[in-house]
This record gives structure tokens, sequence and C-alpha cells, in this order.
């Protein structure tokens, strides 16, 4: 629902705040007052043409900025939690005299195609304006599955099956010829893989070491040689650790030093044997050293093919073995496919029907029920028809003959704008679906009397399921609002301004009463508004 709307230098209105509530909002005033312009501006707000002329002369820019509150759980488009859980949407566009138009969702910078879908959830405008969603063919389709209550389930769910054996039978394999191709390929690298023996994930850091050891052995058995004597010969650091518990005995001061080194000369004694154990299991073998750098080369070239690292390697090995397997039973596997497919087919077919059945059923029911509420809004001889293609007739298009003679032409053809917006009235009262907010201009073009009454009663009856705003110069509709806006025009030396304010109790009256004379307020007028306003129940 909109709630609030801001505008600034747009057309004939230099500034300007309304705020909105639930219900019908007649929008009303004297021709030219700028009634259009309000309705401009929504249009605007929900990704509309926008063009530089409606900037207001001598201002740089026109500003429009308007919040909607729709239902918690519709958070899609970036909606913003509202202080009572709600969902707000402050849209906004800057149409500049020179240069692109801006749009803002929330306050932040948007393209004015995501202003036109969110605006498409949120606004329908009828009338004069392109921004009609039942204009849409989709639209017409949902309308009619929804007015008969079309289960697609059953429909969706074979669709659906068929695409994945599609999608199966795709992943088999192209032609004999490619299949062949792949086959060959496969092969190669599987082979390749399986010669490399692969064991282990971490094979190459094991392979690393080797190499240093045995790329090193001489210097490595060198070294070792160094520190055995420098431990374990002549005068070595063992003798020194003997001379020394020699020299310490078994002075008592000193018995915990000298066991000490006792352990010291142990733990040494430890490390010579070892180390003479290390240095004779080095052997210098460079046969083995070129074998281990082929294999280091052979697993960087498996990773430089199949995957960074071993772990992916073996995981590619997998895959493609599998892969193969797949396609080498091919035949078995696509006949199974096909036999799969062919029911699949039967069961969309038959699914098709039904739900074709059941929208041709519906077709006659709706139009009927859209052309009965027609001829109460002055079209007397309208012609409805809904058109459904083959089955499962998802080609929907609604018709409409506005005068006697006429064919039945879409509605998107429908060359008057009051016609149009009257249509899409009568579809509206037999569709209670979203948007939550409509919007009518031009809906009373050309209508007077019982049929004005119509109308308004019409538009009231939608007002208890949707906000709806309505341009109206009747005052047989606007006495049916629950709230009643007024433009009015000012001129002050020579420039002209629009303004607009809600008026209730006396000042409604006059309005009301201004709009059946054509003139200031005649007692006999203020009467007739009086019994208008009565007569819907309304606060004056």
């Amino acid at each position: 629902m909109l709630t609030e709307l801001h505008i600034e230098d747009l057309g004939v209105i230099a500034t300007l705040d309304l705020v909105f509530g639930a219900g019908l909002t007649a929008l009303t005033g004297e021709t030219g007052a700028g009634k259009t312009m309000l309705v401009e501006a929504i249009n605007l707000l929900v990704g509309g043409r926008a063009d530089a002329t409606i900037v207001r002369p001598g201002a740089a820019e026109a500003r429009i900025e308007g919040r909607f509150v729709v239902d918690a759980a519709d958070r899609s488009g970036g909606g913003a939690a509202g202080p009572d859980g709600e969902t707000e949407f402050v849209l906004a566009r800057v149409v500049p005299v020179e240069g692109r138009s801006r749009a803002y969702v929330n306050g932040r910078l948007a393209t004015v195609a995501t202003l036109a879908e969110i605006g498409a959830r949120l606004v329908d405008l009828h009338g004069q304006h392109a921004h009609q969603s039942l204009l849409g063919a989709g639209t017409q389709r949902a309308a009619l599955d929804h007015f008969g209550s079309v289960d697609l389930a059953p429909l969706r769910a074979a669709r659906a099956r068929l695409t994945e054996i599609d999608a199966s039978l795709a992943a088999l394999g192209g032609d004999a010829r490619s299949r062949a191709r792949e086959i060959d390929l496969l092969r190669f690298q599987v082979a390749e893989i399986d010669s490399a023996n692969l064991e282990r994930d971490d094979e190459e850091d094991a392979l690393t070491e080797l190499e240093d050891l045995l790329a090193g052995a001489v210097a490595h058995r060198e070294s070792a040689q160094t520190a055995l004597t420098v431990i374990a010969d002549d005068d070595g650091a063992l003798d020194t650790i003997g001379a020394a518990i020699a020299a310490l005995g078994t002075r008592t001061p000193f018995v915990q030093v000298a066991d000490r080194l006792r352990s010291a000369a142990a733990d040494l004694g430890d490390i010579a044997s070892d180390l003479r154990d290390l240095a004779e299991g080095i052997d210098e073998d460079p046969q083995r050293l070129v074998e281990v750098r082929e294999r280091r080369q052979m697993l960087r070239d498996l990773r430089r093919k199949y995957g960074d690292t071993l772990a992916e390697v073996i995981e590619f090995h997998a895959a493609i073995s599998e892969r193969l397997a797949e396609l080498g039973s091919y035949d078995a596997r696509a006949e199974a496919l096909e036999h799969e497919r062919t029911t699949a087919l039967a069961a969309e077919a038959a699914a098709a029907a039904v739900v074709g059945r059941h929208r041709r059923r519906s077709a006659p029911q709706l139009a009927s029920a859209v052309q009965s509420n027609l001829r109460e809004l002055a079209m007397p001889n309208a012609r409805v028809e809904v058109q459904v293609g083959d089955d499962p007739g998802d080609e929907v298009s609604f018709l409409l003959a506005a005068n006697p003679g006429s064919p039945p032409l879409p509605l998107n053809r429908v060359a008057s704008g009051g016609e149009l917006a009257r249509s899409m009235l009568a579809l509206r009262l037999v569709l209670s679906e979203e948007p939550s907010t409509l919007v009518f201009d031009e809906v009373d073009a050309g209508v007077g009397g019982s049929a004005a009454v119509a109308i308004g009663d019409a538009l009231a009856k939608l007002g208890a399921q949707h906000q709806v705003l309505v341009v109206t110069h009747l005052p047989q509709v606007a006495a049916c609002a629950s709230t009643q806006i007024v433009v009015t025009k000012h001129v002050h030396r020579n420039v002209t301004t629009a303004t607009a304010e809600i008026v209730a109790g006396d000042e409604r009256v006059d309005e009301v009463a201004r709009m059946l004379s054509g003139m200031n307020a005649s007692k006999s007028a203020r009467e007739h508004a009086i019994e208008l306003l009565a007569r819907r129940q309304l606060p004056r």
C-alpha cells in the first residue's frame, strides 16, 4: 500500500506531500488542475518512462519519493523491516532537465529496471499509462488459472521429469562420433593415471625427503663421520667427559654433578651409536636417485594436467573412470532413458490435456463474469472473449469488442483509455490478486448517470480488498470514496502552482457539490452532494 508521496517540481506541482490510507481514494479537481501529475508521479516511481518536459519550468530536476508498506512475508527485492513488522519500500525517482533519470530503492542507487520490477508487485496503473500488469500474456494466463482453480502441479512435475530425462540423455554423449572421441580421450587419461600406480596422496613429500637423502649421500656420510670423530675418537667428547668424572671422583660436594656427567656420557654414547648406524645406512645410489627424480617429474606432469594436488588427481581418476563406464554402457542406458522419456511424454501430454480442458472450461466463465461487470460500467455492448490455445493452453489472450460490429481485439490493442481502464476494473472485480495498490485514470471517461453510480460502486467494492486511487470527474464516484483529495491550481504573478489536500466534512460537501454543478456550490447542489455522501454512509 502506498502510504506517503512526496513530489518536487513536477509539472505544475512545486512541492507536495500526501499521506494515503487504505480503501478507495478519489482524486478530484478542475480540469487541468494537475490530477494527472499525481498519477504521473506514481507512474515514474514504478519505472515509467521519464520525459524532461515534465520538470517544472525553472527547476533543474523533478523528484518523486514514495513509501510503500506490504505484508511482512514479502521481503524480496530489498524491502526493509517496518516498525510493526511490515516490509517497507521507499522508492525515489529523479528526472533532470538534462541527462538520464536516476532511481533509488531504500536510499540506494538502483536501475530503472529494478524500480520497475519492484513496482510491478506494488502498483498497477490502469488508464492512459502503459504500466498495466493484466495486459501481459503471462499475467492473463495466471489470472485464468486463479479464476478456474487450475491445478498446475501435475503438469509442472511431468515437465520437470521430462527435463531431467533430457538432461540425462544429453549427458550420455552426443552423436556416435563425438562419443567415440570422448571414449578415446578418457581411456588415454585413465591409462596415464593408472600407469602411475597412485596409492598415497602424500607420496610427493616422501619422494622429496628421499631425493634429498640420495642427492647428498656423500656429504651426509662425511658429516656423520666428522661428528663421530668429535664425539668418540681419542681425546673426543666422551674421553673429555670421562676425565671430568674422574677428577670429581666421589667428592661429596660434586656427587650430583658427577652423576649428571655420567648420564650425559651415556646419552652421548647412544648418540654416537645412532650416528654410526645412520651413516652406514646411507648408500650412494645414482640409479635410485634418477628413478626418484623421474617419479617426481611424472607426478608433477599428472598434477599439471589433472589437479593441483595428488588427491585431486585421484578424485579425477575416479570421476573419469565412472564416466568411461557410462559411455561403455551407452546403448543400454540410452535405451532405458528413451523408454522413460516415452513414458514421461505420455504423462506430460495427459497432464497438459487436463490443464487445457480446465482452462477452456473456465475461459467462457471468466469472460462472462468480466463482460457482466463491463455492462454495469457503461459498456452495455461490450463483448469479452478469453482465448485458449492448444493443450495445455499456455497461450491465453483476453479479447474485447467494445462496440457492436467491432471484432474482439486483444486488450493491449484497445484504443480508448477509458474503455481499457473499465476493462481492467471489470477484471479486477473478478480477480482478487496483487498488487495491493491500483490506480485508475480515465475510468469514468464519457459516462454519467446510473453508469457513474455503477463505476463508483465497483471501485468501492474493489477498495475493500485493495488500496484504490481513482482520478475522477464524477461526483457519484467521488462520493463512494473513503478519502477524497482535491487538487487545486493557483496562479500567482503568472506562475501556476498546484496543491492537493484531503477534504472532509463541509469542505468535501462543497467539492462534491462543485462536481455536480460545475460552479461554486449552490444550495441545491450541496443538498444533492449531502444525499450522495449519506447514501454511501461515509463521513462528510
